[in-house]
């Protein structure tokens, strides 16, 4: 083999890595978006069990781990301190009340700021 046919050889093994690797790489933060979605879910139905037991909504997320003091019918807990934060390892917002309902449970996404496209975009409980 030739100098010229050992380098185009290493350039096509390197496309290919490269286009492997994207997809891999992709399949992590698309798996961690839908992850996102299914934890705000399960949060919103731990936060309406709360709401169930006491006649009220928590006045923050951690009031699901631990009974607050002055609240009666606390049956919990009803999360644990890890369900608090999103895959990516940010907490996740928790407003009362929220925009045209109760409350609003947020994930910032993939960046933790707010906004942004794609797997940086806020992820909403609606």
């Amino acid at each position: 083999m030739s100098l010229l046919e050992i380098i185009i050889v290493i350039v096509l093994i390197g496309a290919v890595l490269t286009l492997v690797g994207s997809r891999v790489l992709g399949g992590a933060d698309r798996g961690k978006a839908n992850l996102a979605k299914s934890q705000i879910q399960t949060l919103a139905g731990k936060i309406d069990s709360y709401q169930l037991d006491t006649n009220r909504l928590p006045s923050r997320l951690e009031d699901l781990v631990a009974a607050p003091s002055g609240v009666s019918g606390w049956l919990g807990p009803y999360a644990k301190p890890a369900e608090l934060n999103d895959p990516w390892g940010h907490p996740i917002e928790y407003r009362v009340p929220g925009e045209g309902q109760p409350y609003e449970l947020i994930s910032l996404g993939k960046d933790g700021q707010p906004g942004g496209d794609s797997y940086n975009a806020d992820i909403r409980y609606e």
